[in-house]
């Protein structure tokens, strides 16, 4: 190994997109039952945290893991084999278009025959690329890996799908609209209005909707503090929308936070300050 920096090198990136992942894996069906050789150990997706993906933003979660090659491979040749981690509903064998697929993974070598290796799903919601689609894709994938040997002509030598172990949750991502304070300025003791709305993405109409009946928590931070404290949680209403009083004693910012749940993201309101005279 040509050894550089504290002895390891990086090499060329591997790039597997979602379209042609999709056509290996779905095309290849005898080549999917040939061992590869290839080992994956230590495999991470998105830091072991839930991926939350909105209605329009391509959402990247980081991927990192460790491998090492079969004899006859080396980790300086990275056009010899290929490892693609994916996400997948279903069965291994028949998953069709419910999986996510790698976007980009770039190898650094540890010797000639092992490698770490970081990089990214990519996620897209937009129609076209149906990653999700449908608002029960709001819930628990499984992980699997598409590895890939190939011969010194080019031409492929082996194929295979694993599945791993854990699962990663898919989650509609949340919005509040900034918290809203009424009367400015107001009275010490006198009464105050806090307003907002929540919603969430819809992966069917590509739109946010109304998230009805959901607690969200209401929270104050006085003038020069550092931290916010929950004052109360309201339930949203049929609209989304949060609408309660509180009683004015001292300067500072209002907030709303939602906590989420298995299927929906977190969020957080923009603040609104109040002047308490």
């Amino acid at each position: 190994m040509n050894a550089g920096v504290r002895g390891r090198r990086r090499t060329a990136a591997v790039i597997a997109t979602a379209g042609a992942l999709a056509l290996s894996v779905l095309n290849a069906p005898a080549a999917q039952a040939k061992d590869t050789g290839i080992v994956v150990t230590d495999l991470v997706i998105n830091d072991y945290k839930p991926i939350v993906v909105g209605t329009s933003r391509v959402v990247e979660p980081p991927v990192s893991l460790y491998l090492t090659l079969p004899p006859g491979y080396s980790t300086a040749n990275p056009s010899r084999w290929d490892v693609s981690p994916f996400l997948y509903r279903g069965s291994l064998a028949n998953f069709g278009h419910n999986y996510v697929g790698l976007s980009s993974l770039t190898c650094y070598e540890l010797s000639s025959q092992r490698a770490r290796c970081e990089g990214y799903l990519r996620i897209d919601p937009d129609p076209m690329g149906y990653d999700v689609d449908s608002n029960s894709d709001a819930t628990k994938w499984k992980i699997g890996l598409h590895l890939m040997l190939f011969k010194a002509n080019g031409n492929l030598q082996a194929e295979e799908n694993e599945s791993r172990s854990g699962t990663v949750s898919l989650r509609r991502a949340a919005k509040l609209t900034v918290a809203d304070a009424t009367p400015e300025p107001v009275a010490k003791g006198k009464k105050i209005t806090l307003t907002s709305r929540l919603t969430r993405a819809n992966w069917t109409t590509k739109k946010n909707g109304p998230y009805a009946g959901s607690s969200v928590s209401l929270q104050f931070r006085a003038k020069g503090a550092t931290t916010f404290k929950t004052l109360k949680k309201v339930t949203t209403n049929s609209a989304g929308a949060l609408r309660t009083t509180v009683t004015a004693s001292t300067d500072g910012f209002f907030r709303w936070v939602y906590y989420g749940n298995t299927t929906t993201g977190t969020a957080t309101s923009g603040q609104d300050y109040i002047d308490v005279r």
